[in-house]
């Protein structure tokens, strides 16, 4: 079972801008940040919790194989560049990443089919806490 998510309006309207650009052979490979789009509850920014995983929000998380846990901010591919110690949304961890609250865990598969635990423990920084809505 999956835990709920919630996802701003803004950037679910930019993800969903994204996903159209991309080529129909990339959209199976993508098909679980489209799932997670599909069954996210969506809020205006203002109304964001602030626990919870948005786009440009630095996240502490754990995965469990291999155990590891990382300090990542989760972004849009055009942006890697820009954004130091980034992950992107399209990435399996980052699509897994994506609207979940302090605490929650989610399965995710891996590229090679494995699964994966990814477990949200810390947003260090979040720009809807921050005040930035329309970043």
């Amino acid at each position: 079972m999956k835990p709920s998510i919630t996802v701003s309006s803004l950037d679910a309207d930019r993800l969903d801008q994204l996903i159209a650009t991309l080529a129909p052979g990339e959209l199976a490979t993508h098909a679980g940040l489209l799932e997670e789009l599909a069954r996210a509850d969506i809020v205006e920014p203002q109304n964001m919790p602030p626990g919870v995983a948005t786009m440009n929000s630095t996240v502490r998380f754990e995965i469990d194989s291999p155990e590891e846990a990382f300090c990542l901010t989760l972004a849009y591919p055009k942006d890697m560049g820009q954004v130091p110690n980034g992950i992107s949304v399209l990435t399996p961890i980052g699509s897994a990443l994506l609207g979940l609250s302090v605490g929650d865990t989610i399965d995710w598969p891996r590229r090679d089919g494995h699964m994966l635990n990814v477990r949200l423990l810390e947003v260090l920084y979040q720009p809807e806490r921050a005040g930035q809505y329309f970043r």
